[in-house]
Parts: C-alpha cells; sequence; structure tokens
C-alpha cells in the first residue's frame, strides 16, 4: 500500500520500519536542538510530516517499546489516530512517566505508527439488546 507522505520541514525524516516484518514505521521527531520533557509533563513533537492515509484507513501511532520500558517516554493519549482526512502535521504527544527529565533530540525515533483499516459504524438505536451468559457484568466479573 501506498500512503502519501509531505515533508513540511526539509529536516523531517521519513517514516522507517525497523525490519522487514514490523507493523510499525517509527516516527522520527523533527526538532530545532534539544526538547526537555520534565517528569510527569507532557509536550507535543513535532515530525515535520503530513500524511495521506488512503480511505478506510487510519494512521496509530502507538510507544516505541524501548522508549517506553527504558526512559518512561509514550505517547499521553495512549494511541493516536490520524484520520484519513487529516492533513495537518503528525505530532506525538509524548508523556514523560519516570521520575526525572528526559531529553528528545532531533532524528531520535519517539513513537511508531501503524497503518490499519477501520470500520465506521451505523448506530441504531434499541430497546433491548440481546441476552448474554455474562450480561451487563463488567470490571473484573468473569473472575480472571
Amino acid at each position: 500500500m501506498k500512503v502519501k507522505i509531505k515533508r513540511l520541514n526539509e529536516r523531517a525524516i521519513i517514516p522507517t520500519y525497523g525490519s522487514d516484518y514490523a507493523a510499525g514505521a517509527d516516527l522520527y521527531a523533527c526538532t530545532e536542538g534539544e526538547v526537555t520533557i520534565d517528569a510527569g509533563q507532557t509536550v507535543l513533537i513535532k515530525t515535520g510530516l503530513a500524511l495521506e492515509v488512503p480511505v478506510g484507513y487510519g494512521a496509530f501511532i502507538y510507544a516505541r517499546s524501548g522508549l517506553a520500558s527504558k526512559r518512561g517516554l509514550a505517547p499521553a493519549n495512549k494511541v493516536g489516530v490520524v484520520d484519513c482526512d487529516y492533513r495537518g502535521e503528525v505530532m506525538v504527544a509524548l508523556h514523560n512517566h519516570s521520575s526525572i527529565s528526559q531529553t528528545i533530540n532531533h532524528g531520535e525515533r519517539i513513537a511508531q505508527m501503524v497503518i490499519a483499516p477501520y470500520i465506521t459504524a451505523e448506530f441504531e438505536e434499541v430497546d433491548e439488546l440481546s441476552e448474554t451468559i455474562r450480561g451487563a457484568g463488567g470490571f473484573g466479573s468473569t473472575g480472571k
């Protein structure tokens, strides 16, 4: 699948896959110098890129496992969603979950992006829903 991508900044780095079968493409910071993210703080990190995601697909932005587990940096919204009709700059709201300040430099891998299909639901209001064994049991109700 081809996804059109536009550099909004000449220093922007096109996303790359770390291996032949990687689901997520690495997104790179496009910064002017160092960006410090204090403990507990969230900072919008620019990528310098805009996308044209095909209709019926979204670009979903997830944490990079190494950055999250080693440095405590992960997207603040857990999963960012780039809709197929969005044409603005892709940015990552990077949150510092650690107890110390962390620094991001230009060209550093900050998140991973997965292009995936989605279904647009047609919501139908009804008076009753079908019954199941579980019913309305919620959080922890299955005993597992």
